[in-house]
């Protein structure tokens, strides 16, 4: 998946949506940290995706939340 396909699925979440989301990706990068340590980790450039994908995630939650505060 893309950049841009992805930006726009999370664009498209809801904050509950969202939450989900952050769950998910804190657990496959917990998984990731744990193939790296045993050296079983084949796919070393995921681990930066995940937690760049996690900053999106945390950053439109932000801006939801903020934005439904001002409403």
């Amino acid at each position: 998946m893309t950049t841009k396909q992805r930006l726009s699925d999370i664009k498209a979440m809801s904050v509950d949506q969202l939450q989900d989301e952050l769950v998910k990706l804190k657990k496959e990068q917990f998984n990731l940290r744990f193939q790296r340590a045993t050296g079983q980790l084949e796919n070393t450039g995921r681990v930066k995706e995940v937690r760049r994908d996690i900053a999106r995630v945390k950053t439109f939650q932000q801006a939801k939340l903020a934005g439904a505060g001002k409403a």
